[in-house]
């Protein structure tokens, strides 16, 4: 399975990591409000159109393909560093851009591309909106795993933020702000403190790097995004104000090792070389990039009329 850490493939592809999209492994039901709709219509329009698209079954029989993909994704920084020729590389013939991942989805059923990248999650929406003409490869992409960066001599900090965690996962705190930043979906609030929210413990110091959208960006001169409304809601179940210090994204782990900040999050992927300097909390994001394409059968079986 291809594996790209999120700092690795930013750096290499040379593009600001502000522009990178990744979504959560959520199982928020309202991903599926956000994403059937849309799907559904384009599916008619797939009805009329002859298909002459090959069956794609591995990643190794995207070359050649084009991949639709939405604007500014994790999926478009990814399949763009996959054209031409190389080793190292899928061999793609182009990127087709679009606004919208629906979008994406409607130019594979009409057949104008051969494939779409797109968040995991998404990419099953649309999948069990079109199940017999769609499908995803079995291998993703790309995966990764984040985690709170906490210091290894701080265990008791740890415990607490696993704890914490595993509550605001549980009562669904968690996939509301999902449902903000990733889903979009309308009327979506994430998390507020609620009314009467006391700090008797103090504060923690988060370190980021707010160049991650939807993780940690700015916006109206204050660093918004999921990590940051998570790690409010965290502080807040654990009794402590929020004090969120923005950084260069190598320079989190010092922080953390050194005592300027009590925990890192930056949307951090889990490394084992990351894991010698600092300990993790319980992993509580999954992204993966999921390739859609259209099923062997239907594409045989159009072009052959």
């Amino acid at each position: 399975m291809k594996k790209i850490s999120r700092r690795s493939f930013l750096v290499a592809a040379g593009i600001s990591a502000a522009l990178a999209l990744t979504a959560c492994s959520s199982t928020s039901s309202s991903t599926a409000a956000s994403a059937t709709s849309t799907a559904s219509s384009a599916a008619s329009t797939a009805d009329s159109a002859a298909s002459t698209t090959q069956a794609i079954q591995s990643l190794e029989d995207l070359a050649g393909k084009t991949v639709g993909v939405q604007l500014g994704t994790t999926g478009d920084l990814l399949m763009s560093e996959e054209v031409g020729e190389g080793d190292d590389k899928l061999g793609l013939a182009g990127v087709e851009q679009y606004n919208k991942g629906a979008d994406a989805v409607q130019a594979l059923l009409t057949n104008k591309i051969d494939a779409v990248c797109i968040d995991d999650q998404v990419a099953k929406k649309f999948v069990e909106a079109n199940p017999d003409k769609l499908t995803t490869l079995d291998t993703a992409f790309a995966e990764e795993s984040y985690a709170i960066a906490v210091s290894k001599d701080n265990p008791d900090l740890t415990e607490a933020l696993n704890g914490a965690i595993a509550e605001l996962t549980a009562d669904g705190t968690l996939d509301s702000i999902l449902d903000k930043y990733i889903a979009k979906t309308e009327g979506a609030e994430g998390y507020t403190t609620p009314e009467g929210t006391e700090y008797p413990n103090g504060t923690l110091v988060m370190a980021t790097n707010a160049a991650f959208e939807p993780y940690e960006y700015i916006e109206n001169g204050e660093i918004v995004g999921i990590d940051a409304e998570f790690a409010k809601a965290l502080c807040d179940k654990l009794g402590y104000e929020l004090q969120i210090d923005d950084m260069e994204f190598d320079s989190i782990i010092a922080a953390v090792n050194s005592g300027k900040a009590d925990f890192g999050m930056a949307g951090m992927t889990v490394t084992p070389e990351r894991q010698e300097e600092i300990d993790f909390t319980d992993t509580y994001c999954t992204a993966a990039q999921a390739i859609i394409v259209l099923k062997g059968e239907d594409a045989d079986s159009e072009a052959a009329e």
